[in-house]
C-alpha cells in the first residue's frame, strides 16, 4: 500500500503509473493544510503524520516522494530514513527496462521510457515520460532526466543533476552532481558540477 509525500502536479503522474499496476494508494501527505485531496485520494496530514500512519498500518506502506525539485526530494528523503520507511518505486507498465538494469528505491519511470542492458539508476531518481537511458549509463540519486531527454552509452549523471527537456549527451560524458543541463542542449564535453550548461553545444554560463 503506497502514500506519496507531496499532492501537486507530479504525484497526478505517479498516481497513473501506481493505478496502471493495479497497486493500492492510501493517500497523500502534504503540507498544504487547505489541500484535502488529490483525484479523489485523501491528503492524509503533513509530514508529521508519517509516525502514525506507519504505527497504524505496521509493515505495509511504502512511500514515494513525489516531489519535482531534486533537492527537496533529498531532504525529505533524509528526514523519512530517520523513521526508517520502507520506499517503493513506480514503473509505468509502457517503460521498456531491462532485466539486467538495476532500478534503486522511491525512483520513478515514466511512460515511454527506456532504461538500456546494464544501466543503473540510483534512488529517488525521476526517470520521465520518453528519456532514454542507454547501456552502461549510471544515473545517480536524486537526479532528474526530463522528458525526451537521451544519454548515450556509458554516460554517468551526477547526484541531484537536472537533465532539461530534450537535452541529447553523447557517450562517455559525465555530468557533475548538482548540475543543470538546459532544455534541448547537446552536450559534447564533461560539464562540471553544481554549474548551469546550455546550447548546442553545452556551454556552461553560470554556476549554482
Amino acid at each position: 500500500m503506497y502514500v506519496l509525500i507531496g499532492a501537486g502536479g507530479h504525484a497526478k503522474v505517479i498516481l497513473d503509473i501506481l493505478e496502471e499496476n493495479k497497486e493500492t494508494v492510501l493517500g497523500l501527505i502534504d503540507d498544504n493544510p487547505l489541500l484535502k485531496e488529490l483525484r479523489g485520494y485523501p491528503v492524509l496530514g503533513n509530514i508529521d503524520n508519517v509516525p502514525h500512519l506507519l504505527e497504524k498500518y505496521k509493515g505495509i506502506l511504502k512511500f514515494i516522494i513525489s516531489i519535482g525539485d531534486n533537492r527537496f526530494r533529498e531532504k525529505i528523503s533524509a528526514r523519512l530514513n530517520r523513521l526508517h520507511v520502507t520506499f517503493g518505486k513506480a514503473i509505468h507498465p509502457s517503460a521498456a527496462v531491462s532485466s539486467n538494469a538495476f532500478i534503486g528505491e522511491g525512483t520513478v519511470v515514466m511512460p515511454n521510457a527506456v532504461i538500456n542492458a546494464s544501466a543503473y539508476v540510483g534512488k529517488h531518481v525521476i526517470i520521465n515520460s520518453g528519456a532514454i537511458i542507454e547501456h552502461d549509463c549510471v544515473v545517480e540519486d536524486y537526479a532528474h532526466v526530463s522528458p525526451g531527454a537521451k544519454l548515450a552509452g556509458n554516460v554517468r549523471i551526477g547526484r541531484l543533476a537536472h537533465i532539461g527537456i530534450g537535452a541529447n549527451i553523447i557517450p562517455n560524458i559525465e555530468i557533475g552532481s548538482d548540475s543543470i543541463i538546459g532544455a534541448g542542449a547537446v552536450v559534447t564535453q564533461p560539464i562540471p558540477e553544481s554549474v548551469v550548461a546550455v546550447g548546442i553545444p553545452a556551454k556552461v554560463i553560470k554556476k549554482r
